[in-house]
């Protein structure tokens, strides 16, 4: 089998090949290694590769599988892993210069579920800074380019993750979701993302933006092969104080049984606020002809309204930066990462600042100095009280919604990838890339996107987006496995198999 033939297996299909040792894991990752070495200058997916580390984890995936005692069902399947959780011994640095050649005395709970595993992690993906942003153009080491498209974004923050696949650097990856970065990037690159239910997968080593919001969450290029990354990571950590002490809801099981394309008895709530002005038309036709195959695999559909998710971002923009203005002041020179003019004749105070002056981006700036604000004195209440008074009345509208519907359904973002550099010098724009992502972080509950197939303007991916309640999360995959089993067939083929072989160059 050829390295081209390998890189545009499915996760699941590797996984077949490598237990039955019809190719060896370690064939699999040199693939993936030369796919990187080969298109990674155009599309800048990566800030780290593990080569060394890569070939040594898969050379004991092979030695396990010769004993006949693989780690996992994933063991072997080359992964690549956003550079926001900690990797002992391997750069962590969040796409920031604050923490530009950090090596984390250990590995987040993520990075060590996925080892023991045995998938292998073929090193750190590009991101916005601190997961600020929705373009992976605020990262300190450059932008990465969308594969459908160089001259566009790949989303974010986790441009990097969702990119590596669909320019099939990777065959999984992992992402962080704060207001929709694993489900937008998910949505331009035509691929799979999904937002656990908050707490079900462990933060322990999850360097926090926004604690009440940031999850973890797989990215892949099918709705099982995330699914089986699903299940390996999720669970109860003791290490982590918001991790849910439950079970991990059967999410490839559901995967599976959606493959059959049955969604008789299912509800689907369209949700009413998710439309209309701001939308590009083309994305609109997109979502209404995925409404339509869901209700062909015999689903039930009906409209729902969500009132007060037109205030869901607002609300976020003041309790995300209030949150990132607490947990980004760890970054004060003084114990790790950057510290600049310390030459004796300046203070502490001083040095902190100009510090954090050369560390931190214009975005993560923006963010941090909007949040001190709102938690200030005199204005706490007004601001900050607030928003979080909003964010209750966004849970009752789902609450109130899925009495009526298993799940609901909007477009995961309201336009294609837009140009690189046209939303940088307008912030308002580029927050409404996540208008339709945000509530489910604000309540808590589970979501996905999947690709609904190309616009019919620009012949860029969009994206379906499905949300299902909290610990709910094996709705969305039998949802997802169902409409991606009809859509395929509608288009004849797999959409992520259409991505032009290096995109088209900016």
């Amino acid at each position: 089998m050829t390295d081209t033939e390998l890189i545009k297996k499915t996760a699941a299909e590797l996984a077949g090949l490598i237990h039955g040792r019809e190719v060896s894991a370690a064939e699999v990752t040199r693939a993936h290694l030369d796919r990187i070495a080969e298109v990674d200058e155009h599309v800048h997916a990566f800030l780290h590769v593990d080569t060394e580390g890569a070939l040594a984890a898969a050379d004991r995936v092979d030695e396990d599988i010769a004993k006949g005692t693989p780690a996992s069902p994933l063991a072997g399947v080359p992964l690549a892993l956003k550079d926001v959780l900690t990797t002992k011994g391997i750069p962590t640095t969040c796409g920031s210069r604050t923490l530009e050649g950090w090596l984390p005395p250990y590995d987040a709970t993520v990075t060590r579920k996925l080892r023991e595993a045995g998938l292998v992690v073929l090193g750190k993906t590009n991101m916005d800074e601190f997961a600020m942003g929705s373009s992976t153009e605020n990262s300190a080491f450059g932008v990465t380019h969308n594969p459908w498209d160089h001259a566009r974004i790949p989303g974010g923050s986790g441009g990097g993750s969702s990119a590596s696949i669909a320019a099939f650097e990777a065959a999984l990856a992992i992402g962080t979701d704060t207001g929709g970065s694993i489900r937008q990037p998910g949505a331009v690159t035509g691929t799979v993302g999904v937002k656990p239910t908050y707490g079900g997968v462990s933060r322990y080593g999850l360097v926090a933006f926004s604690s009440s919001l940031d999850q973890a969450g797989p990215c892949a290029r099918t709705v099982l092969d995330a699914a089986l990354l699903h299940e390996v990571i999720a669970g109860h950590d003791p290490l982590d104080s918001t991790s849910i002490d439950a079970p991990v809801p059967p999410v490839v099981a559901a995967a599976r049984q959606g493959l059959n394309g049955d969604l008789k008895g299912v509800r689907v709530g369209v949700v009413k606020e998710f439309g209309g002005d701001g939308y590009q038309p083309g994305v609109l036709r997109s979502f209404e002809a995925a409404v339509e195959q869901l209700r062909a695999l015999g689903a039930e559909v009906v409209e729902v309204s969500c009132p007060h998710f037109t205030y869901a971002l607002p609300a976020y923009y003041l309790i995300a930066p209030s949150e990132c203005s607490s947990n980004l002041a760890r970054f004060d020179a003084m114990r790790y990462g950057l510290r600049v003019a310390d030459d004796g004749t300046r203070s502490a105070e001083e040095v902190m600042a100009l510090t954090r002056e050369k560390g931190f981006g214009a975005e993560v700036k923006r963010r941090v100095i909007l949040g001190t604000y709102a938690l200030s004195s005199g204005y706490y209440d007004a601001y900050y009280g607030s928003a979080q008074k909003v964010r209750t009345l966004i849970t009752r509208d789902f609450d109130n919604a899925f009495e009526k519907v298993d799940v609901l359904v909007s477009p995961t973002t309201p336009t294609t990838a837009f140009k690189i550099g046209e939303r940088v010098d307008d912030p308002m724009a580029m927050y409404l890339s996540d208008i339709c992502s945000i509530p489910s972080n604000l309540a808590g509950n589970a979501a996905m996107s999947v690709p609904s197939g190309l616009s019919d303007e620009d012949g860029l991916p969009v994206g379906l987006q499905i949300m299902a309640p909290a610990l709910a999360d094996d709705r969305l995959y039998r949802v997802g496995a169902a409409y991606e089993v009809a859509r395929d067939a509608a288009a004849g083929g797999s959409l992520i198999q259409q991505v032009p072989e290096l995109g088209r160059k900016a």
